[in-house]
């Protein structure tokens, strides 16, 4: 099937594609500062970045949680199991990079001692089961360090 847009077109749509401060990620922020957490942005964790800059910080806690949206990072939902059908190549490769840096960023975090979470942009749709699972990776509001 034949892209409908332009070139141009295509470009400009992506442009406006954000890696932060997305719908997801200021909803989740929302519900955890309503819950009375507190926490940094983007990966900052005493003054440098962590690997794959997590969207959600808790340092005293050692954990950070992501906010990722399904398409992007071959989540294994219906959304993520969609594949473009405009160049498809270029696109299946880029969210195969997406994922094997996703993958790699995991594995270096835990292997300097921070737990992750990854909310997937679906899960979204339920915000008590969403709530639940926050609270439970997290543990207790004003309890972090202890």
């Amino acid at each position: 099937m034949a892209d409908t847009v332009t070139v141009e077109q295509r470009s400009a749509n992506m442009s406006r594609i954000r890696s932060k401060n997305t719908k997801p990620e200021l909803l989740v922020r929302r519900l955890l500062q309503a819950a009375g957490y507190r926490f940094r942005l983007h990966g900052a964790a005493g003054g440098k970045l962590l690997p794959g800059k997590p969207d959600l910080v808790f340092a005293a806690r050692r954990k950070v949680i992501f906010v990722n949206g399904c398409f992007w990072h071959l989540h294994s939902c219906a959304a993520g199991r969609h594949a473009p059908q405009s160049n498809t190549e270029f696109w299946t490769e880029k969210r195969r990079r997406t994922a094997m840096r996703d993958a790699a960023a995991l594995e270096s975090l835990a292997a300097a001692g921070w737990e992750s979470l990854t909310v997937w942009e679906c899960e979204l749709k339920d915000r008590s089961a969403l709530e639940e699972q926050l609270v439970t990776f997290l543990g207790p509001r004003g309890t972090a360090g202890r």
